[in-house]
């Protein structure tokens, strides 16, 4: 199973959607993209489309003529970076058993990480075995814009959320058996790490763009950070 734990004292850089600030996001492009910058895992998102094909996009508008299948985007991990982690984020529900049994057959299971939005889908993947599971936390955060008029109560709730996020964690890992919270920035505390920590359970940070952004849920103590941009982290976390 895939080890999430900081590297030299680091966390992990994950690229988010690829590397969406240098190439167009859930592409094999924008995959390539991440791996010439450096990165320990490549985190994409998986929806089901109209006729039940499994495809790598945020959401059904996101859908064009280079979105890969999740078994081309697979089949890629396998084949040009046979030694690169693979963070699978399903937007969808429903299919897990399919997810699962094609991460199997392409022989990503000790190089996958599937996280989800919902908990009946991160518990449903734990149950099946094998590849490591993140819940993300919490899943209300999805419905809310940072951007346009609302932003300013947007992260008035989200630093407010901060304060009984540790709480949440402990009852979260265990309703999933997931192995990781993958929290948002603006929820990430060293209460939260702890809490998660307690439990043997790995924290990761999203999505983080900015060098000072990064440099407090590092000193937070988070295992893994995704960002749009992987090449933050050479210059504020320097030695």
């Amino acid at each position: 199973m895939i080890s999430l734990e900081r590297r030299a004292g680091r966390p992990l850089r994950i690229g988010h959607r690829g590397a969406a600030l240098l190439a167009p996001e859930n592409t094999i492009q924008g995959f390539r993209a991440a791996i010439e910058v450096g990165v320990d895992l490549v985190e994409f998102d998986v929806i089901q489309r109209r006729d039940r094909e499994l495809v790598v996009a945020h959401g059904l508008a996101d859908v064009g003529a280079e979105t890969p299948t999740l078994e081309e985007a697979l089949r890629f991990f396998a084949v040009e970076a046979p030694s690169l982690g693979v963070h699978v984020d399903l937007k969808s529900t429903g299919r897990e058993l399919d997810i699962v049994e094609m991460v199997r057959r392409f022989g990503l299971v000790e190089r996958a990480f599937v996280t989800s939005g919902y908990v009946g889908t991160s518990r449903t993947i734990a149950a099946l075995g094998g590849a490591r599971v993140g819940i993300t936390i919490p899943r209300t955060v999805f419905s809310i814009s940072e951007n346009g008029r609302s932003a300013p109560f947007a992260r008035s709730g989200l630093h407010a959320l901060r304060r009984v996020t540790p709480t949440l964690v402990g009852p979260l890992l265990r309703i999933t058996r997931a192995t990781a919270a993958v929290v948002h920035h603006s929820l990430v505390s060293p209460a939260t790490v702890r809490a998660a920590h307690r439990r043997g359970a790995a924290v990761v940070a999203w999505t983080v763009d900015e060098p000072d952004l990064l440099a407090r849920v590092a000193a937070a103590g988070v295992d893994a950070v995704v960002t749009n941009d992987p090449r933050i982290f050479a210059s504020t976390l320097a030695s």
